[in-house]
């Protein structure tokens, strides 16, 4: 099998983890696609839609749910320095880029993004689980593999191009979007522009999807490449949604302007 070339050989446990998580991600972006939109950001309690026991909720401030939920996947990379301290190059990258990424999103979390809404408290563990779990299980996947054979095609090098690029986009459309709502009296919504914003609505999307595969390339597991995967169905799912609600928000939103990926979605 070609797949094999590039990845190491999977136990029945890292394929039947593999086949569960791009199935979860997967479907929670058909979902974003059909209108049931996880409710954080804009999606948060939308308009006279939400019900009263939606309403009543508990719930949290967006600045506090967003650095909580991010924090169990960088603590897990960064324990698996001490719970794995003795493996090769390949790991050491994986533990490294894992807990490069959530930090990052910590501290952008507390520190950059602008926030004019709440999260509810159901959501935020959902998303602090799935993040949790999934980078965990990255992990250990990848301490599966020590003793077994090299893949024939080495994807290292690759995935650190994949993530640099990634990370530095990821935060650089993230500051645009901060930039953008700092300006003017209040934190409304506004048309993002500059960057890749003048092609998608949601580029920032697109460059973490990059940080995961890069994640894959560095790590070629069967897990990690399924993770990689459900997360860009995820967020084609999601940024569609987003699309959808500036069309609906803005008469003269540019409808050359795609959800995700230039020219194409």
């Amino acid at each position: 099998m070609a797949l094999m070339k590039f990845l190491f050989p999977p136990s029945l446990f890292v394929t039947a983890t593999s086949l569960a998580s791009f199935t979860l991600m997967a479907s929670s972006g058909l979902s974003e696609l059909r209108g049931k939109n996880l409710e954080y950001s804009k999606f948060f309690n939308i308009g006279s839609k939400a019900s009263d026991v939606e309403k009543s909720k508990l719930k949290l401030p967006s600045r506090i749910a967003m650095a909580t939920l991010y924090t169990p996947a960088f603590l897990a990379g960064v324990s698996s320095f001490a719970i794995f301290p003795d493996e090769n190059l390949r790991f050491l990258l994986l533990k490294s880029t894992i807990s490069i990424h959530f930090f990052k999103r910590v501290l952008e979390s507390c520190f950059l993004h602008k926030y004019s809404g709440e999260m509810g408290l159901d959501t935020m563990i959902v998303i602090l689980s799935s993040y949790f779990i999934s980078s965990a299980l990255v992990i250990f996947n990848q301490h599966l593999t020590v003793g077994l054979p090299e893949p024939p095609i080495d994807l290292t090098n690759p995935g650190i191009l994949l993530f640099s690029i990634g990370i530095m986009g990821n935060f650089y459309h993230h500051y645009l979007l901060c930039k953008l709502r700092s300006q003017g009296p209040n934190k409304e919504y506004k048309i993002p522009k500059g960057g890749l914003f003048g092609f998608v609505i949601c580029p920032h999307y697109l460059f973490e999807v990059l940080v995961f595969w890069g994640f894959a390339f560095i790590s070629q597991t069967l897990f990690s490449f399924a993770y990689a995967m459900g997360t860009t169905f995820y967020l084609l799912g999601r940024s569609s949604a987003t699309r959808k609600w500036y069309l609906s928000k803005f008469e003269d939103f540019p409808m050359n302007v795609k959800a995700m990926i230039p020219f194409l979605f």
